[in-house]
């Protein structure tokens, strides 16, 4: 088998930092993470010494679609060769012991890929066999150490749960989408304006429902509902709704 023309229309957007695999171990976790570099943007992979050899039918089973990250893939018979023409090298390691080199989150691991990249630097990240992770030989070919904060009382991912926190950080870091927005379909906002409208419309329903007939009890009651309807971004289809059922209320009072 030499790979499939089939899935996403993918293509690497640049500049993306490599993901390299060191020793790993089942064809169904390398296609687990190209299906997440794919949701990230990543498109470069790189495998040292698959136990398994490469290529194979079940990685691209798991794929999901990605096989072009698949089909593109190197394999290196070591960690040396497969990091030689890049610039610099990050590992993911959960628990860095004895080693003296910087230490990033995820997050601070994807904003220095991104300026690392808009240097014409190339950078790749190292992720270990799933039983043992990087050994310390893997990370002295590394110059940064990469480190997620998770629950300390379990810090146990699977390979393409680790590719995927750093392949979201990577995409997020220069994502401009709103961190939080309004869906309305079809209606849009509505301006204070047409609010105003409306609490004029309820109001003078209210009072001749006689809803609002104790004088000392009327502002604070109209300034409740103001203050109800002025909490959120009510919407003009949402208005126009509440226009109609006020007026058939009144019809039937």
């Amino acid at each position: 088998m030499t790979g499939r023309d089939q899935g996403a229309v993918l293509a690497p957007i640049e500049p993306s930092p490599v993901v390299i695999l060191v020793r790993p171990q089942l064809a169904e976790n390398i296609g687990a993470v190209a299906r997440a570099m794919a949701n990230g943007g990543l498109y470069h992979l790189r495998l040292v010494a698959p136990r398994d050899g490469w290529p194979s039918a079940r990685a691209f089973r798991t794929a999901s679609g990605a096989d072009r990250i698949l089909n593109d893939a190197k394999v290196f018979p070591d960690l040396p060769a497969a990091i030689a023409d890049l610039h610099r090298v990050f590992a993911t390691c959960p628990r860095p012991r004895h080693v003296i080199k910087p230490l990033l989150t995820a997050r601070g691991a994807a904003a220095e890929l991104r300026a690392i990249g808009e240097r014409a630097l190339r950078a790749g990240i190292l992720f270990g066999p799933e039983r043992a992770g990087l050994d310390n030989d893997d990370l002295a070919c590394a110059d940064t150490l990469v480190r997620y904060p998770l629950n300390p009382a379990f810090l146990s991912l699977n390979l393409a749960q680790a590719v995927m926190v750093l392949a979201y950080e990577w995409w997020l870091a220069a994502e401009e989408t709103p961190a939080r927005t309004l869906v309305t379909n079809e209606t849009g906002v509505a301006t204070k304006g047409e609010l105003e409208n409306f609490l004029s419309h309820l109001v003078r329903e209210l009072d001749g429902s006689g809803f609002l007939r104790n004088p000392q009890k009327r502002p604070g009651m109209i300034r409740n509902l103001r203050h109800f309807f002025q909490r959120g971004e009510v919407t003009e289809q949402e208005l126009r709704t509440l226009h109609g059922v006020v007026t058939e209320l009144a019809k039937k009072a």
